[in-house]
This record gives structure tokens, C-alpha cells and sequence, in this order.
């Protein structure tokens, strides 16, 4: 057999073996954590790499993530305030000495009947209620924090699942350009092949070429954005910045299972922000009842006792009251005040409810389509576009099809195979955000 005759059959051989492997490789049979040994492999150029998993990463992140940890401190720091708040203020103590006719402390005393020395107490009373009040505000703010903590946990857990599947898509997309690559690099070689005997024009080689070269360009660009996803994910888990990171798992699709009502319903119930937003609400409404209650006094209690030496001790009672004298210049300006800041919170819940039901909506459109493209490449595009390329091949076969429209039917079925890892990416990463908007678990 001539040499060309075999390089053709090669080639006829590889594009039918290429074409099965495409056709299947969208769906993923063995859902769940592969075995060790397939945990090990990594095809294509990256060789073999460690699998990691998103689980591991997640608990990785909960547990050193510095943003997680700066907000539980926050929160711990802030339930120490409600007691505080709720205290009487510290009692005061004060020493005095009075004497007659000798600056000197004591020197007079027992002489003098006005010369005394002695010890003054002295407790402020804020008026009933107000202390409870401000510890209601104080432990309104604690558990604002504590809704923010819990978000910094889902913005923090999304952030690493959604580089998690950007990562994985730009493996997978690494995959599919070092096949077109060698398949390509093959294709030149038969295409120069079949010029050096006059079964095929120089533009055959030449866009063999360019096809290559744009390949190259594209694996540039792809580990590129491998090195940066890797980077965040390592920022995100706290290691050192040079630390190693294998390649994502493959993990088996998931399904939209819930309604955009049970959303809503979630994001109302279970959404940190709002939480957050609820607490500063009823907040300010203890703020407007304390601003209410600053029109009444608050009081002072004190005793004494002073000693005079050979005469007899003297005691001493004392009741204060603070009057609000200028309650229409203080108190009322207070009291709107604080009712324009309850107003202000309401509304910002009311618009923050508004932009949370947008982005669940948005979200949840992105999913459903995604979720239709995923389906209809798998089961339609991809299958269709394996038997055009097989019939392509044929005819390039017996010579009624230029070497062109067969690397055309090729490179489309690759772009297919990338773009169903692009919206099964995307629809993970949807779900990812609609955990984080929501509160509720939708990934397991």
C-alpha cells in the first residue's frame, strides 16, 4: 500500500474514533466521586493531577477563610453589648472634708460644728424603661451581625463554588483543545501529504496552519484563566498563594427542583441581607419609643454619712431629677428624628426585597435555560453533528467534498462538546448564586 493511501486511512480512522468519543462524551455515566484510580488522571496536556473535590474545599473555606472569621468575631464581639446597655450606670463615690477656719483636711474636726468629714454615694435611675430599651437595641444590632456573618459564609461559599465550576469548565475546555490539536496537527499532515502528490490544494495546508495556531492561541488564553481561577480559590481558602491545586472532580448534573415562589418565600424567610435589613427595622423601632420616653425625667438617688470628730455623725439624703426644659428644641427633634430613620429602614427593606426578587428571577431563568441548552446539545446538536461529520468523511472519501467543509463539520462539533461544559458550568453556577441570594441549600 502507498504511503498516502495509508496516512488517508489513518486519518479516516482517527475522525471515526474521535467522533464516537464526542458523541458520548457529554454524558456523564458514573455520577458521584470517581475511584481512586480515576482521581489520579488528568487527560489531555495536564497530565496527572490530584482530583479535588467541592465539598473539601467548602469546609476548607469555613474553616480559614478570613472574611468568615473577622465576621464571627464582629458577632461575638457585639453580643457582649445588650448587657452593658441594660446596666444602671456605675454609682458614684465621692470623699469630702469640710472645715472651719484651717484649709488643712481634718485638723478642725471635733471642734467645730461645721467641720465634718465624710463619704457621699450617689446612683443615677434612668426613667423606667429605657435601659430595657437600649438593651433591645443593643441585641438588635447583635443579631444584625449575626446575619451578616451568615452571609459572609454563603458570599464566601459561593465565591469558591462558582471558581470551582468556571475551573472545572476550563479543564474540560483544555481537554477538547489538546484533541483538536493533535487530530489537527494529524490533518496537516495528511493534507500536506495529499498536495506533495496533487490530491489536494496548497489551502488545505494553510488553513491546517492557521487552525493550529488559533488552537495555540486559545490554550494560551485557557491556562491563563486556569492560573487565575486557581489563585482565588487559594485566597478564598486562606493557603499560601503558591500552594498547588489539582483538577475539580467531575460531579453529576443536578436539577432546578424548586419553584421561583418557593425562592421567593426562601429569600424572605432565610436571605441574610434581609435578616439584616429586619433587624435595623425593629431597632429603630425601640430607637423611636426611647426618643418617646426621653420626654420624662430621669433620677438621681444619693446618701452620705460625714463625721465630726466628738460630735455626733451626720447623714445625708438626696433625690435629683433631670427636668427636659427644652424639650421642643431636644426631645421632639429626637423623636422625628428617629421616626425618619424607622421610615428609612422600612424602605430600604422594602427595595432590598425588590433588587433580591430581580436577582432570584434572573438567576432562575439562567438556570431553566441553561438547563434546556444542556439537553438539547446532548441529545440533539451533538448527535446531529457526529453523523454530518461522518457523513463529511465519506464524501471527502470518494472526493465530492473539499478538505475545508470537512475540518468545518469537525471544528463544529468540538465547539458543541465546549459549549455544553459552558452551560453545564453556567447552570451550577446559577444555582450557586441562587444559595447565596436565597439562604437555601440547592447543591448537595
Amino acid at each position: 500500500m502507498k504511503p498516502n493511501a495509508i496516512l488517508i486511512t489513518l486519518f479516516f480512522l482517527l475522525l471515526h474514533l474521535h467522533a464516537a468519543g464526542l458523541a458520548a462524551a457529554p454524558v456523564n455515566s458514573s455520577p458521584g466521586r470517581p475511584t481512586p484510580g480515576q482521581a489520579a488522571l488528568s487527560s489531555g496536556s495536564q497530565g496527572i493531577a490530584e482530583a479535588v473535590f467541592l465539598n473539601d474545599l467548602v469546609e476548607e473555606a469555613l474553616r480559614n477563610n478570613r472574611d468568615i472569621r473577622a465576621a464571627q468575631r464582629k458577632y461575638e464581639a457585639s453580643r457582649q453589648r445588650p448587657s452593658q446597655s441594660s446596666t444602671l450606670p456605675d454609682p458614684m463615690l465621692s470623699f469630702s472634708s469640710n472645715n472651719i477656719g484651717n484649709p488643712v483636711p481634718i485638723t478642725t474636726l471635733g471642734e467645730e460644728d461645721m467641720s465634718m468629714t465624710g463619704f457621699d454615694l450617689m446612683q443615677e435611675l434612668p426613667f423606667p424603661g429605657k435601659l430595657l430599651l437600649k438593651g433591645k437595641m443593643a441585641q438588635k444590632d447583635a443579631d444584625s451581625d449575626w446575619h451578616g456573618y451568615r452571609g459572609v459564609e454563603l458570599q464566601v461559599v459561593s465565591e469558591v463554588k462558582q471558581a470551582f465550576y468556571r475551573l472545572r469548565f476550563v479543564h474540560q475546555t483544555l481537554d477538547v483543545v489538546e484533541k483538536n490539536k493533535d487530530l489537527l496537527d494529524k490533518f496537516a499532515r495528511i493534507a500536506e501529504a495529499r498536495y506533495a502528490v496533487g490530491k489536494a490544494i496548497q489551502q488545505d495546508v494553510l488553513r491546517a496552519q492557521v487552525e493550529l495556531t488559533a488552537l495555540e492561541k486559545k490554550r494560551i488564553e485557557l491556562e491563563q484563566q486556569r492560573g487565575s481561577l486557581e489563585a482565588k480559590i487559594v485566597s478564598l481558602l486562606n493557603r499560601p498563594p503558591e500552594s498547588p491545586l489539582g483538577r475539580p472532580a467531575d460531579s453529576p448534573k443536578t436539577t432546578l427542583a424548586v419553584s421561583l415562589d418557593e425562592l421567593y418565600q426562601a429569600v424572605r424567610s432565610q436571605a441574610p441581607v434581609l435578616g439584616q435589613e429586619q433587624a435595623m427595622i425593629e431597632k429603630n423601632t425601640y430607637a423611636l419609643d426611647l426618643a418617646r420616653k426621653d420626654y420624662y425625667p430621669d433620677f438621681a438617688v444619693g446618701a452620705g454619712w460625714f463625721s465630726r470628730g466628738g460630735l455626733r455623725d451626720l447623714w445625708s439624703l438626696r433625690f435629683d431629677v433631670k427636668v427636659p426644659l427644652y424639650f421642643w428644641r431636644k426631645q421632639r427633634s429626637a423623636v422625628a428624628e428617629s421616626a425618619h430613620t424607622l421610615e428609612q429602614s422600612r424602605r430600604e427593606y422594602e427595595a432590598t426585597t425588590q433588587t433580591l426578587h430581580y436577582r432570584i428571577k434572573d438567576d432562575y431563568l439562567m438556570a431553566k435555560a441553561s438547563e434546556q441548552l444542556m439537553e438539547l446539545y446532548s441529545q440533539a446538536i451533538i448527535p446531529q453533528t457526529t453523523l454530518a461529520l461522518e457523513s463529511a468523511m465519506a464524501s471527502y472519501q470518494v472526493g465530492t467534498l473539499d478538505f475545508l467543509s470537512l475540518l468545518t463539520n469537525f471544528q463544529q462539533l468540538l465547539d458543541y462538546e465546549v459549549e455544553y461544559h459552558k452551560e453545564f458550568a453556567g447552570f451550577q453556577e446559577a444555582l450557586v448564586r441562587l444559595e447565596a441570594t436565597s439562604g437555601r441549600r440547592l447543591l448537595e
